[in-house]
């Protein structure tokens, strides 16, 4: 923060850095909200939910919330936790019977609860994988497509490849929130659907977090983009997408009109970006309807204290990362700054040394060029935040 800094200047700063972003081809719309102390100072949208058909961004439009879903499945899981329902260290099997992912040697080694919120448990992404890897052999899903599958088809395939790892030796991102979707669900006596709202969406009023879109949801849903040569290319009905770090995505992006979609826990939902600030608060504050402050204390520890091994700038707590090393990471952010994203194109992340708490949802899918638009958001914030 600045100590002589304004909010006037800062709102300024950051309509310029949208500007050049729009002029420059890096994003065709987005939605920033920023809180201070508890206050907005900033919320607004710009350019366009859908440029082809001129229907400009406004605050409520609606984004696939892609990655930003696990926060939302980590709290529903911290508030089964707080019911004593499911505890850290129960294995998974309580819940999932079949799901007994054997190690490389054929063990069948116990996972828990722990593994899956901490993405200890030995399990990955198909997108992290080299082509033909085993997750594409066994069709597995990352749930950012149409598969025409159950949920609990996909735990299946998931299951029958090797685990990476014996759970709780090493940290991978990987597909274990849609598996603690599963036990959720179970544990709380319905659908995962029912039981996100019954457990965290209804108790905070949110009325635009779900995992189907309606009929009605259609004109305020956001069309996304990746970039292409320079340019921003709309989405098609199954789009492949390679990041700079040659990560390939598998996007649908009408897999959210689809009820028959299976609700992915890791990547599933939609929502807004004032939505998504409720829980980013929440995590700022400590503070949830149904989760006690000891429980979102613990959901909030780091649990990595030599960093992820692909960036020891962050570590990870219980379904969101961490800020460590700021320093390493040429960040100004706090160190305890939370944060996560998602791949369709968004970044949260919340200082509570700062009292700051900041969301931005783009249209445009995540690659290091688009992740440089919300880089310079995040600086103009330090720049002229006052202090």
């Amino acid at each position: 923060m600045s100590p002589g800094g304004s909010y006037t200047a800062l709102r300024e700063e950051i309509d310029a850095v949208l500007e050049r972003g729009f002029s420059e081809e890096l994003l065709a719309g987005a939605v920033v909200m920023i809180n201070h102390d508890g206050k907005t100072a900033y919320f607004r949208a710009y350019g366009f939910a859908d440029p082809e058909n001129g229907v400009e961004m406004q605050v409520d439009s609606l984004f696939r919330l892609s990655s930003v879903t696990k926060l939302y499945t980590s709290l529903a899981a911290a508030a089964l936790i707080e019911q004593k329902k499911i505890g850290l260290d129960d294995p998974v099997t309580k819940w999932l019977p079949e799901f007994t992912p054997k190690t490389l040697d054929g063990n069948t080694p116990v996972i828990t609860i722990r593994h899956l919120l901490t993405h200890t448990a030995g399990l990955d992404y198909k997108w992290a994988q080299v082509e033909n890897g085993p997750y594409e052999l066994a069709n597995v899903s990352d749930g950012l497509d149409i598969s025409g599958i159950t949920l609990e088809e996909n735990l299946k395939r998931i299951a029958s490849v090797p685990l990476r790892f014996v759970p709780g030796t090493r940290y991978q991102y990987s597909l274990s929130p849609d598996v603690l979707g599963a036990v959720i669900a179970k544990a709380h006596g319905t659908t995962f659907e029912k039981a996100m709202a019954d457990l965290l969406t209804d108790p905070l009023g949110m009325k635009d977090s779900r995992f189907v879109a309606t009929s009605e949801d259609r004109a305020r849903m956001t069309v996304p983009f990746f970039h292409f040569y320079g340019g921003l290319v709309p989405m098609e009905a199954d789009q492949y997408v390679e990041n700079e770090l040659g990560w390939l995505f598998l996007f649908s992006p009408d897999r959210v009109f689809d009820p028959d979609a299976y609700p992915s826990g890791g990547v599933g939902m939609i929502g807004t970006a004032y939505e998504v600030m409720l829980l980013v608060e929440a995590v700022r504050n400590g503070r949830l309807p149904t989760v006690s402050e000891d429980t979102m204390k613990m959901m909030s520890t780091n649990v990595l204290p030599a960093g992820m091994p692909e960036d020891p700038s962050l570590g990870y707590c219980k379904g969101w990362g961490m800020m460590l090393d700021p320093a390493l990471a040429q960040s100004p952010q706090s160190v305890g700054t939370q944060l996560g994203g998602g791949v369709y194109g968004h970044i949260w992340f919340t200082d509570p040394e700062k009292k700051l708490s900041v969301v931005i949802m783009t249209t445009t899918a995540i690659t290091v060029r688009s992740e440089h638009i919300s880089t310079h958001i995040r600086n103009a914030i330090y720049e002229h935040l006052p202090g």
